[in-house]
């Protein structure tokens, strides 16, 4: 049988083969000899609802998403702007809760093998009890947990349960970081290290600073694993402008508005697949 390019959206969204041992680091290699950064993509669970979550989230993996985080909604996220809290504010208000969260993640796992990393804040992770979450969290089909209040000096209560259940702790760095905190993030790494182009809240259209370029260069050189970057990236030119940086790019904001703009569930996600695909058509160098 002839094979299919790797890089077929539609192959993406079948029925999975044999998961890779790591799911994460087999993504980012495809990209790297693909010539091409990674395209990391971002939903909100339970936003506007259940149902409708899932099928944002598989048409991301059907435009195709190399990553897909998925968002859990809570009442006090501090890294996030005003899409993005609206959009966790809808998600609770409809009743989402952190195994509604898993389910998003089962359903993109039944149908295929694009890594999934949780973003979260600490709060609702530990309500469950670490160990409980971590164990949930394999089940379900997570490859990794993006926890933004939570510092690699202080990581052991989530990240031993998590290594024990194979899944990974993915850290944020941001322009401010000191050399202290990225060899911190960098000792503590798995999966991949997020790097915040601006300082502020996620969606924040700020300019990306001049000196990014040599930051995040400075990252990679210590960094074990891959290096995205995220916040304010919101269109192909955004995509394009950053790829080069970094190992890969993350959009978030400008997906969750698209959902937010209403019509039916195959509306939205028509909207999210075209943008998706014109994001990772802006991602091959």
């Amino acid at each position: 049988m002839t094979a299919r390019p790797a890089r077929k959206a539609p192959a993406r969204a079948a029925a999975p083969e044999a998961a890779p041992a790591d799911r994460i680091a087999a993504a980012f290699a495809r990209c790297r000899d693909a010539g091409e950064a990674a395209l990391v993509t971002y939903v909100m669970g339970g936003d506007p609802d259940l149902a409708t979550s899932k099928a944002m989230a598989l048409a991301c993996v059907e435009g195709g998403a190399d990553l897909l985080e998925i968002g859990v909604p809570f009442s006090d996220p501090i890294a996030d702007g005003p899409t993005i809290q609206g959009a966790a504010e809808r998600a609770l208000a409809a009743g989402a809760t952190v195994a509604g969260v898993l389910e998003v993640a089962r359903a993109v796992r039944a149908r295929s093998q694009v890594p999934i990393a949780l973003m979260g804040y600490l709060n609702p992770m530990l309500a469950r009890g670490a160990e409980t979450f971590a164990k949930a969290c394999a089940e379900a089909g997570v490859d990794a947990l993006i926890v933004p209040d939570l510092l690699p000096e202080e990581a052991e209560v989530l990240a031993a349960p998590a290594a024990a259940h194979g899944v990974k702790i993915v850290y944020l760095l941001a322009p401010t970081s000191n050399p202290a905190r990225v060899e911190a993030a960098a000792r503590a790494a798995t999966g991949f290290l997020y790097f915040v182009s601006v300082t502020g809240v996620t969606g924040a259209k700020k300019a990306v600073p001049a000196e990014i370029g040599a930051q995040v260069a400075a990252v990679r050189e210590k960094s074990p694993v891959p290096v995205v970057i995220g916040f304010g990236v919101s269109t192909p030119e955004d995509a394009r402008a950053l790829a080069p940086l970094a190992d890969g790019v993350v959009v978030g904001s400008a997906i969750v508005k698209r959902i937010a703009e209403g019509g039916s569930r195959a509306a939205r996600a028509e909207r999210v697949r075209k943008l998706v695909a014109s994001l990772k058509r802006a991602l091959r160098r």
